[in-house]
């Protein structure tokens, strides 16, 4: 990754976390993580969430990010140094497919937004989510739990049902499940993975981050990071007039930017799938 593209990449980063915050922290909540406990946050990507978790475990206890970037990694480092948390948090490179861990040494697993099952040219790490979740729940200790949280739904076009749900049904918008993967594969199958892992006591539950006008400048540059990220690249796979539309609507410079509409509102949810390793 070039140095352009990685300033862009972090930019991004820290932007859409404001905007997910308050799900990731409702889906942290409900783990109801012990104190003083040890677990791994598999894909921390720049330490944000990282963070977040050992905060539920403080006091006394540790939280290791696992990313497969360098970069990423050394982003991580830096700010959770400069935060004085080097103590309560550790990072290193390495790859969920096989973790550079011995069998059960965390109290938990955590893994948000990481293991999507698709080719690996859209950058996913695997084309099957079974392996990997094995292989994460090899890592946690008998009674343990294995929690995977995903972005899970959107609207971001209110007032425009029939246009949003046709920009909802494009590759873009379904990435990276494509045609022709077996439904077992597609994330919301999470029950699915946790049974063959052997988890028992598998729940799943949903959780909302909603916006509301006047937006902050955060959380409409986190907005105007999602329009590209689910439909920048679909126009031949929409009608032009809807292409037309979402274009007037979504484009930073259109006169008729939606997020400058004083009544706009939105939200996201996530969807977690944890369950506990057998004792």
């Amino acid at each position: 990754m070039t140095d352009g593209n990685m300033e862009s990449a972090l930019h991004m980063h820290r932007a859409m976390f404001h905007l997910r915050e308050p799900a990731i922290l409702a889906a942290i909540r409900k783990l109801d993580l012990s104190a003083g406990g040890c677990g791994l946050d598999a894909g921390c990507g720049t330490g944000l969430i990282t963070e977040l978790l050992s905060q539920a475990v403080a006091p006394g206890g540790h939280v290791t990010g696992l990313d497969l970037s360098p970069q990423y990694v050394a982003v991580a480092r830096e700010r959770i140094g400069g935060a004085g948390l080097a103590r309560q948090v550790t990072f290193r490179e390495g790859d969920v497919n096989a973790l550079p861990f011995e069998d059960d040494c965390f109290d938990w697993a955590w893994s948000m937004d990481t293991l999507w099952p698709g080719p690996q040219e859209l950058g996913c790490p695997s084309d099957t989510p079974f392996s990997m979740v094995r292989e994460l729940t090899r890592v946690v200790r008998p009674g343990g739990t294995l929690a995977l949280l995903f972005w899970s739904a959107q609207k971001l076009l209110p007032g425009h049902p029939l246009l949003e749900a046709r920009l909802g049904a494009t590759s873009g918008a379904t990435a990276p499940f494509r045609p022709g993967m077996r439904p077992d594969q597609h994330f919301l199958r999470g029950f699915a993975w946790l049974r063959d892992a052997g988890l028992q006591n598998r729940e799943a539950h949903t959780f909302v981050a909603g916006v509301q006008a006047p937006l902050s400048p955060k959380i409409r540059q986190a907005l105007l990071f999602c329009f590209p990220m689910f439909w920048a690249e679909v126009e031949a796979e929409v009608r032009p007039e809807d292409w037309a539309e979402y274009q007037r609507l979504c484009q930073p410079d259109s006169r008729d930017l939606i997020l400058n509409d004083p009544d706009y509102c939105a939200f996201l949810t996530y969807t977690m799938f944890y369950g506990r390793k057998a004792t």
